[in-house]
């Protein structure tokens, strides 16, 4: 059960429209379930206020399918999956609803949500390249309530792209900036901004970039302040930490 559910729930309690007992029958259900293979995690919306995320790395396409399908039993709209692959993609959606998005390897059962805040998450990614990364963010984030800006391919390699986008830039509550190679954009976003910068290091880039490692010990130097840092290529915990930022404050609908 999500929190808008859980309040809408008990405001029907207290207007007399639905019963305690046939409330707590729909809020008896246990905080995880026990499939043997994994404990889904039920409550985590009311908790942490968005529900929980199926990190598909790992896992068999079968057990992706049945999380999945116990998470859309228990009520859950929207189930996001990532780090999903073709063949989980082609499982689970022979018995969900699935939605698959082949470069962020992402897969979303169910319908998007419509944005719940005013205010929009702006992706910036450097190079073309870095767009699996950028789109694993981008789309957590809008499964998570949020619109979203994406401003794709704005490296520092040609600056002039990224100044056309000032305007978002300065307008922006705020902005992810994923980057390879030596991971400059994040910086320079974060001298632009006043809001906060989540940066995201790639694992683009040519040998001495190291995998990343280049692009993220960059990243943690950065001179501007206001620029925080996830792990390398982690798209998915940039879009959510943007996701929490954004729903502060605000309008929130």
């Amino acid at each position: 059960m999500e929190q808008k559910e859980l309040k809408q729930l008990l405001r029907d309690v207290a207007e007399g429209r639905l019963s305690a007992d046939d409330a707590l029958l729909k809020f008896r259900a246990q905080p995880f379930e026990d499939l043997g293979f994994a404990k889904i995690d039920h409550h985590r919306s009311v908790r942490q206020g968005a529900a929980e995320v199926i990190y598909g790395a790992g896992k068999t396409p079968e057990q992706i399918a049945e999380i999945a399908k116990r998470l859309r039993f228990a009520g859950q709209k929207t189930v996001l999956i990532t780090r999903m692959s073709k063949e989980a993609a082609e499982v689970t959606g022979g018995e969900l609803p699935l939605t698959y998005h082949e470069i962020a390897r992402i897969g979303i059962v169910g319908e998007m949500p419509e944005p719940d805040t005013d205010s929009a998450v702006v992706i910036a990614s450097g190079g073309t390249s870095d767009m699996p990364v950028a789109e694993e963010a981008a789309l957590t984030a809008q499964a998570l309530g949020n619109k979203v800006t994406r401003l794709y391919d704005v490296g520092v390699a040609g600056l002039h792209r990224l100044l056309a986008h000032t305007e978002e830039i300065m307008r922006a509550k705020v902005i992810v900036a994923v980057a390879g190679m030596e991971g400059a954009l994040a910086s320079v976003i974060g001298g632009l901004a006043d809001c906060p910068v989540v940066a995201v290091p790639t694992s683009v880039g040519y040998g001495a970039s190291f995998g990343g490692l280049s692009a993220l010990l960059s990243m943690l130097n950065s001179c501007a302040s206001g620029v925080s840092v996830v792990n390398i290529d982690n798209g998915f915990g940039a879009g959510y930490l943007a996701s929490m930022i954004n729903h502060m404050g605000g309008t929130n609908r």
